[in-house]
């Protein structure tokens, strides 16, 4: 109301109470409550304008605090960094900071009272954003409580800008709309952050989870907390059976003191380390596997150990193959040199030796000593012949049930002499394969004489011949004393034998026959518990391939 207006009414008012109530005092007759009446008047007046005047001064300190408040809260609302809006019932806007102002490119557009889609029509790159938000805000009305969303609002630089935004609508008593507050928090920056985040996490998980070596975490404590899935397809064993149990009671008792070690100096040195260890798979079977761990380091501290691990079994059998057959190479070479030479001298020994037997019957005791022991020679001088240098060999088709038949037919009487029991079982209709049957029998009868040696008095060999798979498997399995994992690590190696009179030959000759046929040979040996040969040659040569190497 104006203030002038207000000021002349109050003087009519006041003009009309003055003279009136004049004018109708001296219209009564003269009494002695006139001038009682006359005071009652003038002290009536004065409180009712004193009143007035009270009441008046509150209401214009209510306004000035109102106004105080009002520069208050648009001091900070402005300050703010967050989109700001008050609306009322209706959707009009009442109050928006300068942020807000900024991102709709409203600055220089009076926005009280108009509703978004009238703003709309004063910004037309913002129009579609601002039409949004009246749809926005009605879901909030329905709502009927505090919602939250996201808004993208695009800028003119062609980027966008993501809002978390809370609307919270205000009811009257009776239910009506009385108005709406909306908060905007700029999390572009945020989302950027999250989203880089989520793809480094898919990062992470594509690393560890799809890596073809196996992938572990332990804690502080050497508790192993997380394998990927190779884990399983390497070890067989699942991370239910792995996750929660200690580095100690996964590697194998000869590398725990190694294990416990290498975990130290990497918690303390905080560098890598890497070591090779034998693993038993959850079949039975002997893993080689090469480790590497590393600390694992969050916010500067080590939160514990990642390790990597490679199957290397193949490997290591490759190299240990290529060393055998280095081995055999050598051997081989030397052999040739060597046997030729020896076998001239023994030639002329052997034939004194037999003239001198028939001159001196004197000495014959001796004689046939020496006549045993150049035919030993002979049969070394034989053996190095054999390891020379590969030469062609005539591969027929050939029955190896029969030659198998006539190696065991020819060692009975051997394995009569040493009380042993030969039993030969057939578990297969089908057994001819392309080779070369003498160096088969040379095989077969350097095995079994083996296990017929190494047979306890009144022990058993059994030979087993089956065929699977397009291949042939013969299995040489005796009952004697069985070997030392060290002495079975080291079989097949030239000039290596547990026998007293051995030159280990004998069985390095079998493993290049063996060789030669694309085939392969390995023994499964226990202490005190026998020993077992088994024997793999495929059906057919394959002569496009690689000779196959050996399998100790």
């Amino acid at each position: 109301m104006n203030k002038k207006w207000l000021l002349g009414l109050y003087v009519i008012i006041s003009l009309i109470w003055v003279f009136g109530t004049n004018y109708l005092l001296h219209m009564l007759e003269p009494s002695s409550l006139v001038s009682f009446l006359f005071r009652a008047k003038e002290f009536l007046y004065i409180i009712v304008t004193g009143w007035l005047l009270y009441y008046f001064i509150g209401k214009r300190d209510e306004l000035i605090a109102s106004r105080e408040d009002e520069k208050r809260l648009s001091t900070l609302i402005n300050s703010m960094v967050d989109f700001v809006n008050f609306k009322d019932g209706h959707g009009r806007w009442i109050e928006s900071n300068e942020f807000g102002l900024k991102l709709f490119n409203l600055e220089n557009v009076d926005y009280k009272g108009k509703r978004d889609s009238e703003l709309a029509e004063y910004t037309d790159f913002y129009a579609d954003a601002l039409r949004y938000c009246e749809t926005s805000d009605e879901e909030a009305w329905k709502n009927g409580k505090i919602t939250r969303l996201e808004e993208v609002i695009p800028l003119q630089d062609g980027t966008e800008k993501t809002f978390d935004t809370i609307k919270v609508p205000l009811f009257h008593a009776d239910g009506s709309r009385q108005g709406l507050v909306i908060i905007g928090r700029d999390i572009t920056e945020r989302k950027h952050v999250e989203k880089l985040l989520a793809e480094s996490q898919q990062q992470y998980k594509s690393l560890f989870e799809y890596n073809t070596e196996i992938v572990f975490m332990t804690d502080l404590h050497g508790t192993i907390t997380k394998v990927n899935p190779q884990f399983k397809a390497v070890t067989g064993y699942s991370p239910d059976e792995t996750l929660g149990k200690s580095i100690n009671e996964i590697i194998p008792d000869p590398y725990k003191m190694k294990a416990i070690k290498g975990f130290k100096g990497i918690l303390k040195d905080k560098q890598p380390k890497t070591c090779e260890f034998e693993f038993n798979h959850k079949n039975g079977s002997k893993l080689t596997i090469q480790c590497t761990a590393l600390p694992l380091i969050v916010n500067g501290q080590i939160a514990g150990i990642i390790g990597y691990g490679k199957d290397v079994t193949k490997l290591r059998q490759a190299e240990e193959r290529l060393r055998r057959t280095e081995k055999l190479s050598v051997v081989g070479e030397l052999s040739a040199s060597v046997a030729h030479e020896i076998r001239n001298p023994l030639t002329s020994l052997k034939g004194f030796v037999q003239l001198m037997q028939l001159e001196d019957e004197k000495h014959q005791f001796y004689y046939q000593i020496m006549q045993e022991e150049l035919d030993r020679i002979n049969h070394i001088v034989g053996e190095l012949l054999l390891l020379a240098k590969p030469q062609d060999i005539c591969f027929t088709k050939a029955d190896v049930q029969k030659i198998l038949f006539n190696v065991i037919s020819l060692l009975k009487t051997e394995a009569s002499m040493h009380n042993v029991q030969i039993e030969f079982l057939l578990k297969s209709d089908v057994y001819m394969i392309e080779c070369e049957p003498n160096q088969l029998k040379q095989l077969f009868i350097n095995i079994i004489k083996n296990a017929i040696e190494a047979s306890s008095d009144g022990g058993k060999v059994t030979v087993t011949l089956q065929a699977e798979d397009r291949q042939l498997t013969i299995l040489v399995k005796d009952n004697g004393c069985g070997m030392s994992e060290e002495r079975l690590n080291r079989i097949g190696e030239p000039f290596y034998s547990s026998k007293e009179k051995g030159t280990g030959l004998g069985l390095t000759v079998s493993f290049k026959i063996v060789q030669s046929h694309n085939g392969s040979i390995y023994f499964n040996s226990k202490k005190g518990k026998g020993t077992e040969a088994v024997i793999k040659l495929p059906v057919r040569k394959n002569t496009s391939a690689p000779e196959a190497g050996l399998t100790v």
